[in-house]
C-alpha cells in the first residue's frame, strides 16, 4: 500500500491491463516522490481547481489530491485508464473528475467554479506542443489558468525557454515568452517512466503575463512564421512572404534589414507585428493562414 492509502500504481497497472500505447504518446510515471515534486512545483494547491490532461493510471492524480488541490479534473482518452482513475475517485470523494475526451479538442471552461484554476500535467509528447500553443492562444488574455506545470521532451522545454541567438530560438519561444514567464524547473531521466522514452524530459512552468506587450496574436504568428520560415536568410528577404513593402515594414518596426529571425527579441517582433497592423491597412487583412499547432515547427 503506498502512503495515500491506495495500491502501488505497478499493481494498478497490472490489474487493469495498462500497458503503455505509443500512438498515445504514453509514458507513465511510477515514482510517486516523483509525482510529488511534479505536484508541489506547482505551488500552493488549497483552493485550487487542476486540470491534468493525460492521467494514465493515475499517479500524478494522487499526487495533486495529496498535495491538496481541492479539485481534479483528469482528461483522458484511453479509456482502459478510466477504472483505475475511478478508484482513486472514490478514495478522494468529490474532488476528482474524470472526463473521458481528447484533450485536443477539450474545452475545460465549463468545469471550472470560480477561484484559481491550473494545469499540471505529464503531457503524452506526441500532442504536447499543440496542447500548449493552443493554451497560448486563448482569447481574450489572461486566460483561464494562473499557471501551467508541464513535462515535455528536453528538446521542446529548450525551445520555449530559448533566448534570441540560441539554436532552440524560434516561433514557440517567441509565443510562449511574449504571453507567459517561461522557465526550466528541473530535468527527469527517462528511467523514471515506463516505457522509459528515448529522451530526457524536463518539467516547465508557465506564467501568464496580465499585460503581455500590446499586438495582435494573429499577426505576430504571421510574422514569426514568415522569419523563422526562412530563418538563415535576412529579414529582407525572410519577410518578402508577408506581400507587403518590406523596407517600409523594417523602417516602421525599428530594425535592420540584414538581422536574420534569431537576432530580434520578443519586443522586436512585436513591433513588426504591430508596422503589419499598419501598412496592412492598404491591403492585408492580418488574418491567421493555419492552426496554431504549427508554431511548434522552427
Amino acid at each position: 500500500m503506498a502512503p495515500d492509502g491506495l495500491p502501488p500504481l505497478r499493481d494498478v497497472i497490472r490489474r487493469h491491463g495498462l500497458a503503455a500505447k505509443k500512438s498515445l504518446g504514453q509514458n507513465f510515471l511510477f515514482d510517486l516522490n516523483l509525482a510529488a515534486r511534479i505536484a508541489r512545483a506547482a505551488g500552493p494547491l488549497e483552493g485550487v481547481t487542476v486540470i491534468e490532461i493525460g492521467p494514465g493510471p493515475g499517479g500524478l492524480t494522487r499526487a495533486l489530491l495529496t498535495g491538496g488541490a481541492s479539485r481534479v479534473v483528469a482528461v483522458e482518452r484511453d479509456e482502459r485508464a478510466i477504472a483505475a482513475l475511478q478508484e482513486i475517485a472514490a478514495h478522494y470523494p468529490g474532488r476528482l473528475d474524470i472526463v473521458a475526451a481528447d484533450a485536443l479538442t477539450f474545452d475545460p471552461r465549463p468545469h471550472l467554479p470560480d477561484g484559481p484554476a491550473r494545469i499540471v500535467a505529464n503531457l503524452p509528447y506526441n500532442i504536447a506542443t499543440a496542447l500548449l500553443v493552443d493554451w497560448l492562444c486563448i482569447e481574450p488574455w489572461p486566460p483561464w489558468y494562473d499557471s501551467a506545470t508541464l513535462m515535455f521532451q528536453r528538446e521542446v522545454a529548450e525551445r520555449i525557454v530559448a533566448p534570441p541567438h540560441s539554436k532552440s530560438y524560434g516561433r514557440l519561444s517567441i509565443l510562449a515568452q511574449w504571453r507567459c514567464e517561461a522557465r526550466i524547473l528541473f530535468d527527469v531521466n527517462a528511467s523514471a517512466f515506463v516505457p522509459p522514452p528515448k529522451v530526457t524530459s524536463s518539467l516547465v512552468h508557465l506564467k501568464p503575463r496580465a499585460a503581455p506587450l500590446a499586438c495582435k496574436r494573429e499577426l505576430l504568428e504571421r510574422v514569426t512564421q514568415a522569419a523563422f520560415g526562412q530563418r538563415r536568410k535576412m529579414l529582407r528577404q525572410s519577410l518578402r512572404s508577408l506581400g507587403v513593402d518590406v523596407a517600409g515594414l523594417l523602417a516602421a518596426g525599428s530594425l535592420k534589414a540584414t538581422a536574420r529571425a534569431e537576432d530580434l527579441s520578443v519586443a522586436d517582433f512585436v513591433a513588426l507585428a504591430r508596422a503589419l497592423a499598419a501598412v496592412g491597412k492598404n491591403g492585408h487583412d492580418g488574418s491567421a493562414h493555419s492552426r496554431h499547432g504549427d508554431v511548434g515547427s522552427r
